[in-house]
């Protein structure tokens, strides 16, 4: 998912520290939210219509009616399937706003802070910054520790998102 939102976290990283966390998590919850919008309130209907006709799309509706949630936070934290794209779509489902937004807050978390985190080294070493070669050390190592854990949480988010009937191809 290293496209502009891994780039842009990455940045928050590198221009605040550990502070980006906190505000990558913020403004992407917030800029999911808002394209969500736009998508239950412009394109929806015309959708609906679309999904209808199709067995896959049908069955994803279904799944989103008793799951919705579930898949959001599944699905986000998925790097395999593009943060923009997850927006609209889930804006022309049926899924109720309060529901996505907080699936959305809690989903896009681990891979935020991963790319804060990367971003967070780039400051140390390219500032300095007082930081010695163990201070370093010890990020590196927390950046591969958090590296390997989301590889394992999208791991099974996809296992999960199978079992649920949903895949990449679907969505």
């Amino acid at each position: 998912r290293l496209g502009p939102v891994g780039i842009m976290s990455i940045a928050g990283g590198l221009i605040f520290g550990l502070w980006g966390i906190p505000l990558v998590i913020i403004s992407a919850a917030i800029g999911a939210t808002l394209a969500f919008l736009v998508s239950r309130y412009f394109v929806r209907e015309r959708v609906k219509a679309f999904t209808q006709k199709r067995d896959v799309f049908k069955a994803v509706d279904r799944v989103l009616g008793e799951e919705g949630w579930k898949v959001v936070a599944l699905l986000r934290l998925n790097p395999l399937v593009p943060f923009n794209l997850q927006n609209y779509f889930f804006g022309a489902t049926d899924i109720g706003l309060l529901p996505y937004a907080a699936a959305t807050l809690f989903g896009i978390m681990p891979g935020s802070m991963a790319y804060v985190y990367l971003g967070t080294l780039g400051q140390a070493a390219a500032t300095g910054g007082g930081a010695s070669g163990l201070k370093i050390a010890l990020l590196g190592v927390g950046l591969v520790a958090t590296s390997v854990l989301v590889l394992i949480v999208s791991r099974q988010a996809k296992i999960k998102l199978r079992n649920l009937g949903v895949d990449k191809t679907s969505a």
